[in-house]
């Protein structure tokens, strides 16, 4: 059964740590629920991001890229750059 509303959570952390947390939130004028809370969408997100990004090289082991396709792509950034007004 997941929860309805918020949960408490006991954790531990070093004590350096949690003074560098305590001077950055107060500094923020947040509270430490809202920090941690941050903190964990935050590793969430990014475990997400590693997870797309195996997918992707996965992708491309299992199917490499054609020679025929790199030379398309790259005679197509040939012609993006070439049409940009450098300064």
């Amino acid at each position: 059964m997941k929860p309805k509303g918020a949960v408490k959570v006991a954790i531990s952390i070093p004590g350096e740590l949690y003074q560098k947390v305590e001077t950055a939130r107060t500094r923020l004028g947040k509270s430490r629920s809202a920090i941690l809370q941050e903190a964990l969408v935050e590793w969430l997100r990014r475990r997400q991001t590693e997870r797309l990004v195996r997918q992707y090289e996965g992708g491309y082991r299992e199917k490499p890229e054609s020679d025929e396709e790199v030379q398309a792509a790259e005679a197509a950034a040939v012609e993006l750059l070439a049409a940009e007004e450098w300064s």
